[in-house]
């Protein structure tokens, strides 16, 4: 589980698809030592009888979420539980010296009103009429690291951003962040694998259910719409609505984006914008662009950490068109965790990420 030298790791909600895919990231990485896995109805059973196939791999039983008890004995905290929940360990957890990286909704937004009045009162967590962590909000870092690396670098608290904002803001960030597209133009049609829904039984991820069949949802009202929408605001210097409509694709893992938006210089070709895409992303060891002509596949993310983006423009209509691969656990949940772990250790960004995916 790492070096001697190595800093403690906890993971509360272990037993989650995304508490299991931190678990097979951080036993291989070089810098870290799990130390703790935290559960509430999984407490008190090993980890390996949960997932038996880490049997002689992980040797940890689940605990009950004992904050002091995860202070004395993990540098940093790891949070892959339901929403509202980690805003209440959060404030806990840094009061204890630990850094907290959250893959929740808790930390995503700066401004509390707009997070309560999507996720308030859902019933998973403690959040219902108003959250008592401002000021602990307010020095969260949003942990996208394309956009905000530096900010993360030197950060106590992230945020780490969801799968559909993820693959979606890989995409637009250039557009807006050069100003080349119509703001009030933006369109994500986005598709994500079952496993986006978590590991709890839901009857629309059942087989019978999902299985040869796609459909959208959330259409109009999906949560991770102003997560989206802040980033873009943030990048374009203005306000920025998006029409955002994911669906549910019967396959486990990955997630494709395919954005839209009018060109404001509607003499742009492709070209161009391969051009200023190649530039934006050149320091993202974990952005790939793809060759024009070549449009990305989810298969390809598997397993890694890896955004696959391609740029096309339609000079019939003027609009650009973006498509986004990613694997939502990995780039999109986990694996997008641990790269902003190494940048607020300051490790190099690559550091215990595999670099090729599962194919076929």
């Amino acid at each position: 589980m790492g070096e001697s030298n190595a800093i403690r790791v906890g993971i509360i909600g272990a037993s989650g698809y995304g508490g299991i895919q931190l678990v097979r990231l951080l036993q291989a990485h070089p810098f870290t030592t799990i130390t703790y896995l935290g559960g509430d109805s999984s407490a008190g059973r090993p980890y390996s009888e949960i997932y038996p196939h880490l049997n002689g791999v992980i040797n940890l039983k689940v605990e009950a979420v004992d904050v002091a008890a995860i202070g004395d004995r993990c540098d940093v905290v790891f949070l892959s539980l339901p929403n509202g929940i980690a805003c209440d360990l959060a404030p806990k957890l840094l009061a204890q010296g630990c850094k907290v990286l959250d893959l929740s909704a808790d930390y995503r937004f700066s401004d509390l009103n707009v997070y309560q009045s999507w996720y308030g009162g859902d019933g998973q967590g403690p959040v219902e009429d108003h959250r008592q962590d401002d000021e602990t909000a307010g020095e969260a870092v949003y942990g996208l690291p394309e956009l905000y690396r530096d900010r993360i670098r030197s950060a106590r608290l992230v945020g780490c951003p969801g799968c559909y904002p993820t693959a979606s803001l890989l995409a637009l960030a250039p557009l807006l962040k050069q100003g080349l597209a119509e703001p009030d133009s933006l369109i994500i049609d986005a598709k994500s694998g079952t496993s986006g829904g978590g590991r709890q039984a839901k009857q629309h991820l059942l087989l019978a259910e999902a299985d040869n069949s796609i459909a959208a949802y959330g259409v109009a009202n999906h949560r991770h719409t102003p997560e989206i929408e802040q980033i873009c605001t943030d990048l374009a210097r203005s306000e920025i609505l998006v029409q955002f409509t994911p669906h549910l694709v019967p396959m486990v893992r990955g997630i494709l984006s395919t954005v839209y938006a009018n060109l404001r210089d509607p003499g742009l070709v492709r070209d161009d914008l391969h051009t200023i895409y190649t530039a934006f992303y050149r320091g993202a060891p974990w952005v790939t662009l793809l060759p024009s002509g070549t449009y990305p596949q989810t298969k390809w993310a598997w397993g890694t950490n890896r955004c696959y983006l391609s740029v096309e423009v339609d000079a019939r209509t003027g609009r650009v068109i973006v498509l986004s691969a990613i694997d939502n656990l990995m780039k999109g949940q986990a694996g997008q965790a641990v790269q902003c772990l190494n940048l607020m250790q300051g490790w190099d960004e690559k550091t215990g990420l595999p670099q090729l995916g599962f194919y076929p």
